[in-house]
This record gives structure tokens, C-alpha cells and sequence, in this order.
């Protein structure tokens, strides 16, 4: 890290005690910006820095629901609106357990630079909840998220701040959260929320984008070496929206897809994932990734979490989809011995900082999630567009703006890579590229 911006890291930590997922996202955007404050000593000057590192507003709240039972239930509700240099703050919510304002500042924080990426007009925030939605009913779901959205609403609109789903909340949660926001403000404002269902002003491909946009980046990776998908091995962690579509865009590419995951553990089925199995499994019964094993039988075996690491399994691309720091340095290591050629973060950092400097020492292409993951967010802001000119857009038309947007990403990246000296590292183009946009939009507006 250079030595100007130690002082800047110090202050940050001593600032934010204890929020480690936080620290590591700066540390991680830091560790590139070295050849940029050389370059540019006005950025310091400005206190760019300093700024960008503390949100612009930081909303904390209960949330009171009753369950099943009547009994009344308490959990704590985050939004974090971290920079709206570049448009209204956009980012999704996570209903999980871990959840705590340090999480949602990591993810808030990346989410700067992973929107900058993109091109679209749309500033970096990020919120959710300590509540699990797993194995709750429908109805406890729905009071949650309408309790949640009772405070949320004042703080959100089309030109102020718009939420999305993330972790633990799908189309059924979203779907909730609108009508509560709907009934409370007597508008119909489709552009408050993205991730909407169709028929009332989603967006087609917003559900394929986030794991279509990771292969796509991979896809973009593999040909600078003259490759393709096209016969690779390849392991995808979790078993969520990301990773079914990433798997499905990666076969359809030619590839095989031998892995995905849960919290109980992960399958490793050499005959290639069943993707219509693993569907009904996770999407439609909302089960556990063993009962996928169970039904198809053959070569397919359950690995308990724990007793082994999914990314023990031999291939030649990497894809975790799951979550942060599920990648570790052991597991970077393996996959090296073993040959992978390249790793694309479809989850936001799932790979440790030693993970990834074990990645770039051994040459392996590697694609950080703020880059990689970036189709997500970039098909919401074409939600966002279908729903301020009241249109609705074909598949194919939806789809191709989603390829061309990730192929500017890799591409962006890559140059700014090259520019400032460290031509292949992707990690230090995305930093480098989504920092300067920002930077240079906060310089222009003063000092606010």
C-alpha cells in the first residue's frame, strides 16, 4: 500500500472498530490506488479518500413482527447509503443472521465501484436485515418485510435511494416490500425497487443476470489467452439465483459443471450438475443440497460442511457464488495444484486477501466480484430504465445490453490495468477504474 495512504487506513480503522468485512474491502481498494495519488496529488488534497470511506448516511432500525405463534419477534434493519456521486444510491438487501452494519458497509463500499463499472448513473448503498428467512412461513415473511418496509420507505425513492434483493431475499420478499411501500405512500413508484416481478414492472433477464454476467466475464478472461468454456471442468459454489444461472450459462457454453453448495455442505457430481434437479431442490422446495444427491443418484456425492472444501474438487474454472471470504488461502492453493486457469467472483468477495494474492502469483486469470458480479446490478438500472419510459424490453434485446456492458467491464478494467503498470491484474483495473469515475464526480460537485 502507498505510504500517503496509510495515514488515511489508520483513521478508517480507528473509526470503524471491529467491522473487519469493512476493513478488508478498503484495504483491498487501497492496495491498487497507489500509482493513482501518485499521479494525482489533488485526490489527496480533496480528501477524496477520507470521504469516500464514510457513508454518506447510516440508517439503523427495529424491526417488530409477530409469528406464527404470536409471539412478538425483534430484529435490527441496516441501510447504508454510502456515495451518490453518480446517481441515486442502488444496492440490495440481505435478510441473514450475520448480518450486521459492518457487512453491510463492505458490501455497501464495494458497491461504489461495482456500480461506477458499469457505466450506468446509479451511486453505491447497501441494506438488509438480521432476520433468516429460511423455514419461516409466508406469512411470517410478509409481516417481516412489511414491518422492515414501514421504516424503509422514508428513507427510499426512483431518485433517492433504490433497494434490490440480495441473500435471503428472492421475488417473494420483494414482492412484499412494494406492496408495503405502495400502501404506505398511496404511489405507484415501480422504480423504488428492482428484482420485481414481471408483471408488474420487472425486468426480463434480472433474475439470469448476476451468474450470466460472471460467466460472461470469465468467457471475457479465458479468450485474451485464445480459450473458452467449451470442454472445461468447472466448480460453482452456492445453490442460489447466481449459481443456478451461472451454471446454466456455463453449460450451455460447452462446459461441465461438476459442484455447487449450501450452508450444510456441498455435491460433487463428475457426470455434470442436473440443473432441472438442483432447480426443483432449491428454487422450487426450498430444500437442502443433499436431497439433490438423493434423487440423482449415479456418481453424485454429498461432502458435509466442514469435512472437506468444495474447492478440493480438480477444475480448470472457478466460480464461487455463495459468500464472503468462502475462499480461503488453502483453498487457493488446491486449486492451483489442480490447474485452474481462471476464477470470477459471481458473490461479493468471497475470496480471502491471501486466496487472491496466491491467485495473481500463480498467473491464474482472477476477476474480483465488484467486477465480475457487476450484470446484477447493471440489469436493475435497465429496470430501472424500462420503468421511467413505462416500457418493457425483450429477452434478446435485454440480454445483448447485459453481454455488451460486461465486455465494457472486462475491457475497462483491463485498460485502466494496463495504464497504470499492471497489465492482467483485474483486481487493480476495477479498483482503479470504478475509483477514478467516483473520484472525479466528487471533485466536480465540492465538498459535500
Amino acid at each position: 500500500m502507498h505510504e500517503k495512504l496509510q495515514p488515511v487506513r489508520e483513521a478508517v480503522i480507528a473509526r470503524n472498530p471491529g467491522e473487519k468485512e469493512f476493513i478488508q474491502a478498503v484495504d483491498e481498494v487501497f492496495g491498487s490506488l497507489g500509482p493513482v495519488v501518485a499521479r494525482r496529488p489533488e485526490l489527496l488534497d480533496a480528501a477524496i479518500l477520507e470521504r469516500i470511506c464514510e457513508p454518506e448516511r447510516q440508517i439503523i432500525f427495529r424491526v417488530p413482527w409477530v409469528d406464527d405463534q404470536g409471539r412478538t419477534q425483534i430484529n435490527r434493519g441496516f441501510r447504508v447509503e454510502f456515495n451518490s456521486a453518480l446517481g441515486p444510491y442502488k444496492g440490495g438487501l440481505r435478510f441473514h443472521p450475520s448480518v450486521y452494519l459492518g457487512i453491510v458497509k463492505f458490501l455497501g463500499f464495494e458497491q461504489i465501484f461495482k456500480n461506477s463499472l458499469t457505466g450506468m448513473p446509479i451511486g453505491g448503498g447497501k441494506g438488509g436485515a438480521d432476520f433468516n428467512p429460511s423455514g419461516r412461513s409466508d406469512g411470517e415473511v410478509m409481516r417481516f418485510c412489511q414491518s422492515f418496509m414501514t421504516e424503509l420507505y422514508r428513507h427510499i425513492g426512483e431518485y433517492t435511494d433504490v433497494p434490490a434483493g440480495d441473500i435471503g431475499v428472492g421475488g417473494r420478499e420483494i414482492g412484499y416490500l412494494f406492496g408495503q411501500y405502495k400502501r404506505i405512500t398511496n404511489r405507484y413508484e415501480s422504480g423504488v425497487l428492482t428484482g420485481k416481478g414481471l408483471s408488474w414492472g420487472g425486468s426480463l433477464v434480472r433474475t439470469e443476470a448476476t451468474g450470466y454476467g460472471t460467466v460472461e466475464f470469465a468467457r471475457q478472461m479465458l479468450k485474451t489467452k485464445g480459450d473458452d468454456f467449451d470442454g472445461k471442468t468447472v466448480s460453482v459454489s452456492g445453490s442460489g439465483n447466481v449459481a443456478i444461472y451461472a451454471i446454466q450459462l456455463a453449460q450451455s457454453l460447452g462446459a461441465k459443471v461438476v459442484t455447487a453448495s449450501d450452508s450444510s455442505g456441498f455435491v460433487h457430481d463428475p457426470d455434470g450438475i442436473d440443473l432441472d434437479i438442483l432447480r426443483e431442490v432449491k428454487e422450487v422446495e426450498r430444500g437442502r443440497i443433499n436431497d439433490y444427491v438423493q434423487r440423482r443418484g449415479g456418481q453424485a456425492r454429498f461432502t458435509e460442511v466442514g469435512k472437506a472444501s468444495l474447492w478440493e474438487v480438480p477444475t480448470q474454472v472457478a466460480l464461487p457464488c455463495a459468500t464472503q471470504n468462502e475462499l480461503n488461502g488453502a483453498d487457493a492453493r488446491k486449486l492451483v495444484e489442480n490447474g485452474v486457469l481462471a476464477v470470477a467472483e459471481g458473490a461479493n468477495m468471497p475470496t480471502t486477501t491471501e486466496g487472491v494474492h496466491i491467485f495473481q502469483e500463480a498467473d491464474v486469470l482472477f476477476a474480483p466480484g465488484k467486477a465480475a458480479n457487476a450484470g446484477g446490478v447493471a440489469t436493475s438500472a435497465l429496470e430501472m430504465q424500462q420503468n421511467a419510459s413505462r416500457d418493457s424490453w425483450t429477452f434478446d434485446y435485454t440480454s445483448t445490453r447485459l453481454t455488451e456492458i460486461m465486455k465494457g467491464i472486462h475491457d475497462t478494467c483491463a485498460a485502466h490495468a494496463d495504464e497504470y503498470g499492471q497489465p492482467g491484474n483485474y483486481v487493480a483495473g476495477a479498483n482503479i477504474a470504478g475509483f477514478i469515475k467516483v473520484a472525479d464526480a466528487m471533485l466536480a460537485q465540492g465538498v459535500i
